[in-house]
């Protein structure tokens, strides 16, 4: 009976008497399971099936680690209003340790090119990191569990996740799918921006706006929109990023289909960056731009620029044209900061913070700070000041000297970036997509000026990928010149090279 099961192909199986029966046997045997547990039992039972196919790929093609971590970058925040109490930012943790351990068992047998991850960005990030370990033995960190949880966004997705692209996600599809990823996402933020702005936010939103949120995010009756982000001011800056960068690649990439989902990213882009009421989110655009016309070498159209930032910056500062739009008038408060009372505050907290970190040199210690000060050391002395700012908050937390060493690993990484791309990339259209790739980051560290967002889901991940495919840019020109020689398109997916 076996050996004639054992001969029979594709759907005769289900047909004989041996596979009826296990069949009938399974039924009853998940009949009983979920009577007896309930339906917890029966959701778990569903959906154990598609997470044994997700991690077979998985365990098949470490890459679907990749492709899942920049997903939970921009869901994972916004998933804990519905799901309460469960760590989901811990999720990325996981999915990219196990990209490696699925790297490891993948390519077992075959040679894994490591010179891929003998660069310079690699050290740059492993110095980092390792500064953030010695912060362990900071005499000022008074929590050693919330240093855990806020070095994770500082340095530690940094370090887990360039190394995995250069290895894995050096090719030019990769790319491609990356910038398609991104864009599929940024529209979805901004239509739930504008389901919260013009509906209202759901039950869950409404919840955490009524316990935790509404103190920042409700001003003067007025939502800051937050849509599936963590909070208003990542929603803003990472829209604005998205903004730059999808209209910049769109008038680089070819082929229409390209170009209308890369301009509908970047006008989505900048759509929910203005409903977002976020006033720091203003400055990616300019500097984005700035840093593009740079980088092409543009500078008829750098002088053009100028005097579009001129015509805004009249607009904002020296007219009361659109002040009946809270979008807009939000904003023209970022163009006269004497005005702006929160402007004062920060400046004061500033003024306090010298006085205090004048004898720390190496600050509070990681996590001493904002959100994971308040949690886990309330009574500790930065957790009772608002850093506000991404640099503000490195700074309180690890001092001039982390500080000093942060700015200059991120200026090591704008200053060689653009010399990759001005000298070193052959290809015109590929040196525009990276050159957005570039103003995107340029833009994030403008905004970091006034928003802790720089190391925060989902800009973080999407920043240390675009610098991965930055510092790739020569192995990228050689496969696009490549592809194009062999009159290949070199943004389809279907290139195996």
């Amino acid at each position: 009976m076996f050996s004639s099961l054992k001969d029979k192909i594709g759907s005769e199986k289900l047909h004989h008497p041996m596979m009826l029966l296990l069949l009938v046997l399974i039924t009853i045997a998940l009949g009983i399971i979920i009577a007896k547990g309930g339906f917890m039992v029966a959701i778990a039972l569903v959906v154990l099936f598609p997470a044994i196919v997700y991690f077979n790929r998985f365990l098949n093609n470490p890459r679907v680690g990749i492709y899942t971590v920049i997903i939970l970058g921009f869901i994972a925040i916004g998933l804990t209003r519905y799901i309460r109490n469960v760590p989901l930012g811990l999720s990325v943790d996981g999915i990219l340790v196990l990209s490696y351990i699925a790297l490891f068992f993948r390519y077992f047998y075959e040679k894994v090119e490591w010179n891929q991850i003998n660069r310079d960005l690699v050290y740059l990030a492993l110095a980092w990191f390792i500064f953030s370990v010695l912060q362990l033995f900071n005499p000022e960190a008074l929590s050693r569990t919330a240093w855990f949880y806020a070095m994770r966004g500082i340095s530690l997705y940094m370090l887990l996740l360039i190394p995995l692209a250069l290895l894995i996600f050096n090719r030019l599809r990769y790319l491609i799918i990356f910038l398609y990823i991104w864009g599929i996402f940024s529209i979805l933020g901004t239509l739930k921006g504008l389901q919260q702005l013009y509906i209202g936010p759901d039950s869950a939103e409404q919840y955490w706006l009524d316990t935790v949120g509404a103190v920042t995010h409700i001003l003067f009756g007025e939502l800051r929109v937050f849509s599936f982000f963590s909070d208003a001011g990542q929603f803003g800056a990472a829209q604005g990023a998205a903004g730059v960068v999808g209209l910049l690649v769109a008038t680089n990439i070819k082929g229409k289909r390209n170009r209308l989902f890369f301009t509908t990213m970047g006008i989505f882009g900048l759509w929910g960056m203005m409903i977002s009421g976020t006033r720091g989110a203003m400055i990616v655009p300019m500097v984005g731009g700035a840093t593009y016309i740079l980088l092409r070498k543009n500078f008829k159209a750098f002088f053009i620029g100028a005097a579009v930032l001129a015509l805004a910056y009249g607009f904002f500062a020296h007219t009361f044209i659109g002040q009946g739009n809270a979008q807009i008038r939000r904003m023209r408060t970022a163009f006269v900061p004497e005005e702006d009372e929160s402007y004062l505050v920060r400046l004061e907290n500033r003024r306090i913070l010298s006085v205090y970190l004048a004898s720390r040199p190496f600050g509070g210690g990681i996590g001493s700070a904002g959100d994971w000060g308040k949690r886990f050391s309330p009574q500790g002395f930065l957790a009772q000041v608002a850093t506000d700012s991404w640099y503000v908050q490195i700074w309180a937390e690890q001092g001039i000297i982390g500080l000093i060493l942060h700015l200059t690993i991120l200026s090591y990484i704008v200053l060689k970036g653009s010399y990759l791309i001005m000298f070193r990339v052959r290809s015109p259209e590929l040196r525009g997509v990276l050159a957005a790739l570039m103003s995107g980051f340029t833009g994030v560290m403008g905004a970091s000026y006034g928003n802790g967002v720089l190391g925060q889901m989902p800009t973080g991940i999407l920043i240390y990928l675009s610098w991965a495919f930055i510092f790739m840019s020569q192995q990228l020109d050689r496969e696009y010149i490549y592809l194009i020689e062999q009159g290949l398109d070199p943004w389809s997916l279907k290139n195996k090279t």
